[in-house]
């Protein structure tokens, strides 16, 4: 059974308009006529946005370098973004996002909102480093803050 936990960064920097937060990365589009223009999302609205979310996407990258991206469900915990592996179909059990995470532990997940009224558009991006969590008894508080976020994980535990 695998856990990733995701520390973010408090180190990132940002040359456009965003406002970082401990690695909380956020924009939000403030006029459908001017994208350009950003908003900035306070901390708490960051972490409240972020805890809503259904999905998630995470993003790593190998000893190859090659960027990979995969739809995630996790959880917030105090300052850690939880995932696991779990039932849901995949091709293979050697997956890609772990072996990356070992090879280079640097990721971002990323949630969004897309809405066709452009005025509502957010995203918010979290950057910093991932571990592999296979020890007792972490592993099991961060599997019960998946199950209390998602009825899946109750019914169905993470086996891989």
């Amino acid at each position: 059974m695998v856990v990733a936990t995701i520390h973010p960064s408090a180190v990132l920097r940002s040359r456009d308009r965003t406002a970082v937060y401990d690695g909380l990365v956020s924009v939000c589009a403030s006029s459908p006529r001017r994208l350009a223009e950003r908003m900035r999302l306070d901390r708490e609205t960051c972490r409240e946005r972020m805890s809503a979310a259904r999905v998630a996407h995470l993003a790593t990258a190998g000893g190859d370098h090659r960027p990979h991206l995969v739809p995630i469900t996790f959880a917030l915990v105090g300052e850690q973004i939880l995932t696991a592996i779990d039932r849901k179909p995949k091709s293979t059990t050697n997956l890609r996002r772990v072996r990356n995470i070992v090879d280079n532990p640097r990721v971002a997940v990323l949630c969004d909102r897309y809405d066709d009224d452009w005025t509502r558009l957010w995203w918010i991006r979290a950057d910093g480093h991932a571990e592999i969590i296979r020890a007792e008894p972490k592993r099991q508080e961060y599997l019960d803050a998946l199950a209390t976020k998602y009825d899946q994980y109750r019914r169905q535990p993470p086996n891989g």
